[in-house]
């Protein structure tokens, strides 16, 4: 092996394998080597989707797309006009890896497995000639006159062109705050919620479909599908609170009130609607009639939280039970007491400032001829596919930017 390399590329997850493999793919002449620091690379994309990798979301309009990412919105527009979805999609097609979208918008490859994703990029970079050396963790990284030398724990390595897409790595963050870059202090992006109530205690795997979500004392808000888990809540309406409250719930040391619009109607509204069904279902238990679409676990433990019995019918509550009811069904308030990872995967809002990045070459603003993909930078995304598919762009305009020198 060469000690010296045109390309080098820190970080042999997602976005280090696709930069590698477009710039191998198109300029056959120059040496490119991947630096990864375990015995394996890939791991990301192996737990993604639960082990079958969500590799995008079918969203194919730049300005619909950026509003997914609570960091990096504004940078992302001008990249996705270059590279977006359909560009990843024909991407991976070209090289025998069909994707499928789910109901949900997110997709995946047909074969539904993330192996599938890994030993195509396995496949293209071998195929390419791509260097891939493992147990090379990064010590320093040094500027030269002509490119950078790098110190690994398997000796020092020479480069032109060097290529950051270590994802969120302390550790390389640090050797970049040395280099004069600016790093902002990584918190978590993608959690779901820790809740200790008696009304969600024994009822985990329920699923309200619509919900509205807020966090009290904050302007944060967010609709969408909530799940009730063995410790609190999660699903798309929490997730996405998470990812763009990252900073303020951060502050708060992951301690607050949230309020639950099960429902989404008005509570006088919803309350005018109990009072006809009080006379309507008259004769009926009101613990076994669920209404508004809601489970019927939830239902039961928001009609027993209102103080109604498990016995009472309809034509039995009184007024001060129905406005309760009403209470808890659009203006329910739980206390979160923690967080927890979504699922394996971890996801930080964090990282290298935006404004020292060049988002037309995704080049430093500050080292030439440094460049970076994927979450090593202040971007993030909620969950979906978006965090992959700015990988991918990010990943692309590198391998661009770096062969139109």
């Amino acid at each position: 092996m060469s000690k010296r390399k045109d390309i080098i590329i820190i970080g042999g997850g997602a976005a280090g394998f696709f930069a590698a493999i477009n710039i191998a793919e198109q300029h056959p002449e120059l040496s490119v080597a991947i630096l990864e620091r375990g015995k394996e690379g890939l791991q990301k994309v192996k737990i993604s989707g639960g082990g079958r990798c969500n590799v995008t979301h079918a969203e194919f309009m730049p300005t619909e797309l950026v509003k997914n990412y609570p960091r990096g919105k504004k940078e992302l527009l001008g990249p996705f006009h270059t590279f977006m979805t359909g560009d990843t999609v024909a991407w991976f097609e070209e090289r025998g890896v069909r994707l499928k979208i789910e109901d949900d918008g997110r997709m995946f490859p047909v074969s539904n497995t993330s192996q599938t994703i890994i030993d195509c990029f396995l496949h293209e970079a071998k195929n390419h000639n791509v260097s891939v050396l493992y147990n090379h963790i990064v010590k320093s990284i040094n500027p030269e006159e002509k490119g950078f030398s790098i110190e690994t724990s398997k000796g020092n390595l020479e480069c032109d062109k060097l290529v950051v897409a270590t994802g969120s790595n302390p550790k390389i963050w640090s050797l970049l705050k040395n280099l004069g870059h600016t790093i902002v202090p990584p918190v978590s992006s993608l959690f779901t919620f820790d809740i200790k109530d008696k009304r969600i205690k024994n009822i985990p795997g329920v699923v309200a479909k619509d919900v509205e979500v807020k966090v009290l004392g904050t302007d944060l808000v967010s609709e969408g599908p909530l799940l009730i888990t063995h410790v609190g809540m999660s699903a798309p309406a929490i997730l996405k609170l998470s990812a763009f409250g990252a900073i303020e719930l951060a502050k708060r040391d992951y301690n607050f009130d949230i309020e639950i619009n099960f429902i989404k109607h008005e509570a006088q509204a919803c309350a005018d609607i109990l009072r006809d069904l009080k006379h309507r279902l008259a004769k009926k238990q009101v613990v076994g009639t669920a209404q508004f679409d809601l489970p019927k676990r939830l239902w039961k433990q928001l009609v027993i939280a209102s103080n109604i019995t498990e016995t009472q019918r309809w034509a039995d509550i009184n007024k001060e039970q129905l406005n309760q009811l009403s209470k808890q069904l659009t203006v329910a308030v739980f206390k979160v007491t923690g967080k927890s990872t979504f699922k394996e995967e971890f996801v930080t809002a964090g990282g290298v400032d935006l404004k020292e990045i060049n988002f037309r070459t995704f080049e430093s603003k500050i080292i030439p001829n440094l460049y970076f993909a994927g979450e090593v930078i202040n971007v993030d995304a909620v969950t979906g596919g978006f965090n992959f598919q700015n990988a991918w762009t990010g990943a692309y305009i590198v391998s661009r930017s770096i062969l139109e020198l």
